[in-house]
C-alpha cells in the first residue's frame, strides 16, 4: 500500500467505492499495484494473484495482450484494444477497462446494465487525475 498520499485524502478503497462503483457505471472495482498486488477492491470482486500479476503485466505492456485475451474471476475475456491510455476487454456483456496511472492500475468492470463506454469513461477519468496528482 502506498503510505504517501498527499493531497489525496481518500483512501485507495474510497476510490474504488466512491469514484468508480458509485457511478453507476461499474459494476466492481480494483485497484492494483504496478506489481499486481491488491491495494484496493470492490466487496466480491475475488482477483487471484496469477490474475492481478497478469493484468498489471498487460497494463505495462499493452502490446503483450493484443489479440490475446486476460483471466478475470477465472473467465477469458477477449482484448479489444491495448494501448498505453487503455486496455478494453470483454465476454459476452461483461467487460472491463483496465487504465495504469504513473503508481497503479485500475480495473473497472461492466455487465448487462451498464454500457462499456460509460464504464470506460468513468475509468479513463479517474486514471487521469491520479495522473494529474502524481499517482
Amino acid at each position: 500500500h502506498c503510505q504517501d498520499q498527499g493531497s489525496l485524502n481518500m483512501s485507495w478503497q474510497g476510490y474504488v467505492d466512491q469514484q468508480l462503483v458509485a457511478s453507476g457505471h461499474v459494476s466492481k472495482g480494483a485497484i492494483l499495484g504496478l506489481d499486481g498486488s491488491q491495494w484496493a477492491i470492490s466487496p466480491g470482486f475475488v482477483l487471484d494473484p496469477a490474475e492481478c500479476a497478469a493484468i498489471a503485466a498487460a497494463a505495462r505492456n499493452p502490446a503483450s495482450v493484443l489479440g490475446g485475451g486476460l483471466n478475470i474471476q477465472g473467465a477469458k475475456y477477449m482484448v479489444l484494444r491495448a494501448d498505453d491510455s487503455a486496455i478494453y476487454v470483454r465476454k459476452g456483456s461483461d467487460g472491463a477497462c483496465i487504465v495504469k496511472t504513473n503508481q497503479c492500475v485500475l480495473v473497472g468492470m461492466y455487465g448487462a446494465n451498464i454500457q462499456a463506454g460509460a464504464c470506460n469513461t468513468v475509468v479513463e477519468k479517474l486514471g487521469d487525475y491520479l495522473r494529474e496528482n502524481n499517482y
